[in-house]
């Protein structure tokens, strides 16, 4: 594997959660496998008080807790944390950029780092344009002497007006190749096997299209609710959380036609293709095609859980879903008139998110009996989390007198490849952006182009009242009439267990 040049990664809001849980036990873990240059520091910047000292022991309990490979040695996890520095850091205030560059100036020539600088905005989105402009004017983003790259967490925009305005802000400091818009779906091995499934195998990818695939279903599944983050909540529901990033993601690799090569342009142009072919859903047929839902107290397991109002910080009146489904289609030659089925929520019944192509029925049933003959669909499950794997489903004759048909599974777990080592998602994607591969994030138009399609159905359920917001009992799978949007009476969604295989004979939730 190449290794990355020397650089420093430089951390806005490091004394913040994602620092302490994800972005530096991540590190750690590439720093475990020598995967990390040989100068290499990371500077963290935040308001709180923190000297170098007190940062390093902070980290080191979030190494222990959040990091895959566990240090085996305190000489080791003392040598990484040796590379931690901290930096105190008001982000708002102009004049403390130019203490910044003076620090990543010392920093640079006492590691010998070329210049080369990744930032990581780890802050609130209303940073995410002062941070860049003020990074530009400080010359800090100017890669005549070194590489420049800039990593900016989701959400990435609030609504289309929102999201171009903050790429055009960007684009103000920084070119398109130095921003690398995360999201940690893309790191996750599950998803980035979907490609290889697709275009390495000979058997799936004659049948990838419309001649042979009946429908496609997309699932994100949560089995918490909102926690202590209603506020939070409240100003985003399921749609801004999930579906107009990872899910909408998951339809472009899922849809996506075979690339030219494999490498990042030519991948995230194919994804962008198939958000500029989404067709478009306008406001007045918002009812038809989603659904909105909202979960209410239950009772899971004998133990009583609130409703989404009763949650902190939730409005007692408020109509933010934590449930929404859609039906889509994509307008292009390859996947003319095939629905694409997307639903995610909260306080559903299990953790799960997985993809499902639905192949079509063979054209005369010989061997159908008086039930569904959708029972004898082939699926393809693709699970992303959890007990990652592929399930294939196909029928075989129950041993006897006769020909009844059975559905019967044919599963892969990644738990298999018992000495393989599964990167986690940050770790994955801070190692691409260290070796300046972008593949695995967003680009500018793509995200624009997401926005686009779900701003009509944001629109109409923030200014028309009449379309519903559907209680469903918190620990079910959301409201009952997201089974309407499937139009056709055999076919409902279907309902994962957190186990992928034996689904139909023992299902863990």
């Amino acid at each position: 594997m190449n290794q990355p040049k020397n650089h420093i990664l430089v951390i806005f809001g490091a004394s913040g959660d994602l620092t302490y849980r994800k972005l530096v036990p991540a590190v750690f873990d590439l720093f475990d496998q020598g995967l990390l240059p040989e100068k290499f520091a990371i500077l963290g910047l935040g308001r709180t008080d923190l000297g170098d000292t007190a940062f390093r022991d902070k980290m080191k309990e979030g190494i222990k807790q959040f990091a895959l490979n566990k240090p085996d040695s305190e000489e080791k996890l003392n040598s990484y944390l040796e590379k931690l520095h901290y930096f105190s850091f008001d982000t708002k205030d102009p004049d403390e950029y130019c203490l910044l560059k003076g620090k990543l100036r010392e920093l640079d020539e006492a590691y010998e780092t070329e210049g080369n600088f990744i930032y990581y905005l780890a802050t609130p989105p209303s940073m995410y344009e002062i941070i860049p402009a003020q990074l530009d004017e400080q010359g800090l983003s100017d890669e005549s002497t070194g590489f420049k790259r800039l990593i900016v967490e989701k959400p990435f925009g609030y609504d289309l007006k929102t999201a171009q305005k903050l790429n055009k802000s960007l684009l103000t400091n920084f070119k398109e190749e130095q921003i690398y818009r995360i999201d940690h779906y893309l790191g996750k091995e599950t998803v980035q096997n979907l490609l290889v499934t697709r275009f390495s195998n000979g058997i799936f990818e004659p049948l990838w299209n419309r001649n042979y695939i009946h429908h496609v279903e997309i699932t994100g599944a949560e089995n918490i609710g909102v926690g202590n983050r209603g506020g939070y909540y409240e100003g985003s529901g399921a749609m801004r959380d999930m579906i107009q990033n990872h899910l909408l993601l998951l339809v472009g690799l899922v849809a996506m036609e075979p690339p030219a090569l494999i490498d990042s342009t030519n991948i995230r142009n194919e994804i962008a293709k198939v958000f500029h072919s989404l067709r478009p859903i306008q406001e007045k047929e918002v009812a038809q095609y989603a659904i909105r839902g909202q979960y209410i107290a239950s009772n899971i397991k004998g133990k009583q859980v609130k409703g989404y109002r009763e949650e902190e910080g939730v409005a007692t009146d408020s109509r933010t879903e934590t449930f929404a489904a859609i039906k889509l289609f994509i307008d292009n030659w390859r996947w003319a008139d095939v629905p694409f089925y997307i639903r995610s929520g909260k306080m559903l019944p299990t953790r799960v998110t997985e993809i499902v192509i639905h192949f079509k029925a063979t054209p005369h049933h010989l061997f159908a009996d008086d039930e569904s003959i959708c029972k004898n669909y082939n699926q393809l499950v693709i699970r992303i989390q959890p007990d990652e794997g592929v399930l294939m489903k196909f029928g075989m004759k129950v041993p006897g007198a006769g020909f009844k048909v059975q559905n019967v599974n044919m599963d892969f777990h990644y738990s298999d490849l018992s000495e393989t080592y599964l990167p986690s998602a940050y770790e994955r994607l801070l190692l691409d952006c260290m070796l300046g591969d972008s593949t695995l994030y967003h680009r500018g138009d793509a995200v624009e182009a997401a926005w686009k399609f779900v701003d009509p159905i944001l629109n109409a359920w923030k200014n028309d009242n009449s379309i519903p917001v559907h209680g469903y009992p918190a620990g079910t799978w959301g409201p009952d009439v997201s089974d309407d949007l499937i139009e056709q009476d055999d076919i409902t969604w279907r309902y994962p267990c957190k186990n992928l295989a034996n689904d139909g004979n023992y299902c863990e939730l």
